[in-house]
């Protein structure tokens, strides 16, 4: 008797489920391991006795590397096989974690986690276009709903896993990622199935990855230890300099390329257009928001970092109960309102932010992260959809590395801008002690700058989530969009026939 393998073949009608559950797997490892560290951060300084920069750096490097690596592998793998590349982005992640929960100190962890963001880059650039290529059009809101609400799962559970692990020790925030990272590897192996032919087209482009890769590391560093260490030194706004430079340029190298990482052709439609301008406004509107909490509860409050994790819950719970909801409302209304509804609700809340200081009674905190939750979760899901599908089935790889390179690119500047913000005239020892979560012994007026700078922080994070709300307004409406793929299914016709 023949051996029965794992799974079912790609033209089962329940494929789509087995594929969904290694996306989802995934997105699981990615937004865990995501909380965990940040959680860990105070741990970290104190282990390690790095300056705040490098520490920054822990969680920028990985950011970093598989932002402007996700473009590049979306485009491989429409060249070589998407199950391929995820395959092989898990095991890279899990190799890595193993590798720098045994670093000794602050740039050998941040050499480590740029190994590990390439293989995030790698999961994250298949991950949509994985999905996408299993589901019908007219499932892909709940398939994508299903994959935030399972990330929405991570960003509950990696808080308050990240406090339990730092009890044991800090190296545990990486390994546990270990054994998860493994099993990610060996069911994608079994499950996947490679469903569209690859590109003929096997080009790279070399320059295009260079310009990225240079100008988005100079424009995040200079920002960066712009707050922390002053605006006029040289190391501060060279970099910037550089990436005034080379991010346009890298624009028009992908124009005349001749096999670009980024096709610009993509942007023609106004679906995908306003969803991925959309995309990257809500990274740098709320990326940042776990990182700031964080210092809140760790270094204003003085909270140890299992309550920490705990408290940050509400977010994450938010985000779990509205993604399902919104991904099936998207595929039966359309993603234009919604979407745009989403982040005028995460905007609100982060407004309602601005009251918050050591006083504050954490029932309103808590109400406050679940609204902003609730937006996340309305916005997430039927805006990848949307763009996902409005895009041809070959092209869903680069379409995919380009929806994740603009939103990590937002997330990754989100960090650099909030971090200025919040540092800004705040005494270095204040700092230094917010960070470590070590604020037991500093007064109120001590702690005021800082809180005047959370505030400050969040009426910015507040605006910018309003304007992605107008982006989203761009989109096309639903009969429009539907009359855009009866547009394109007759001229798929037309030219089978020709």
């Amino acid at each position: 008797m023949a051996r029965r393998s794992i799974g079912v073949s790609a033209d089962h009608h329940h494929y789509k489920w087995w594929a969904l559950s290694c996306t989802s797997l995934g997105m699981l490892l990615a937004t865990v391991n995501s909380g965990t560290l940040v959680i860990a951060l105070p741990n970290l300084e104190q282990a390690l006795g790095v300056d705040l920069l490098t520490l920054v750096w822990v969680i920028l490097a990985y950011m970093i590397a598989s932002t402007v690596l996700v473009l590049t592998f979306g485009r491989l793998s429409d060249v070589f096989g998407r199950k391929q590349a995820y395959v092989a982005g898990f095991l890279i992640f899990s190799l890595s974690s193993l590798g720098a929960g045994f670093a000794s100190g602050g740039t050998d962890l941040i050499l480590w986690r740029i190994v590990q963001g390439v293989g995030a880059a790698l999961i994250f650039a298949n991950a949509s276009a994985l999905v996408t290529d299993a589901f019908p059009r007219e499932q892909l809101g709940v398939a994508m709903g299903t994959n935030v609400m399972v990330a929405a799962v991570g960003l509950v559970l990696g808080p308050v896993l990240g406090g339990v692990l730092v009890e044991i020790s800090w190296h545990w925030v990486f390994w546990f990622n270990v054994p998860f990272g493994l099993l990610g590897t060996v069911w994608a192996a079994l499950v996947l199935r490679e469903l569209v032919r690859p590109e003929a087209e096997r080009g790279f482009d070399w320059w295009g990855t260079i310009a990225l890769v240079v100008g988005l590391t100079g424009l995040t560093y200079g920002i960066s230890r712009g707050g922390l260490v002053g605006w006029g030194d040289a190391l501060t706004l060279v970099p910037i300099a550089v990436a005034v430079v080379l991010l346009p340029l890298f624009v028009v190298i992908e124009k005349y390329a001749r096999s670009p990482m980024l096709d610009l052709s993509l942007f023609a439609d106004r679906g995908f257009s306003s969803a991925t301008a959309a995309s990257f406004v809500a990274g740098l509107s709320r990326f940042s928001l776990t990182f700031v909490f964080v210092l809140y509860f760790q270094g204003a409050l003085g909270d140890d970092p299992i309550l920490a994790g705990v408290k940050l819950a509400p977010l994450a719970v938010g985000m779990l109960i509205s993604s399902p909801l919104a991904g099936r409302w998207a595929d039966q209304h359309g993603a234009r309102t919604l979407a745009a509804g989403g982040l005028v609700v995460s905007g609100l809340g982060m407004a309602g932010m601005t009251i918050l200081d050591t006083q504050t009674a954490y029932a309103i905190t808590a109400a406050l992260l679940f609204v902003t939750g609730i937006g996340s979760g309305m916005f997430n899901s039927p805006n990848t959809a949307a763009m996902m599908g409005a895009v041809p089935v070959h092209r869903r790889g680069i379409a995919a590395g380009t929806r994740m390179m603009l939103q990590n690119t937002g997330s990754v500047l989100s960090i650099a801008i909030l971090l200025a913000i919040v540092t800004s005239a705040v005494p270095k020892e204040t700092l230094l002690s917010i960070f470590s979560g070590l604020t037991t012994g500093l007064s109120s007026a001590a702690l005021d700058p800082f809180i005047h700078n959370l505030h400050v922080a969040m009426w910015v994070l507040a605006a910018t989530s309003f304007v992605g709300a107008g982006i989203s307004l761009l989109r096309p409406t639903r009969k429009q969009e539907q009359a855009h793929e009866l547009l394109q299914a007759d001229l798929a016709v037309a030219d089978a026939h020709r």
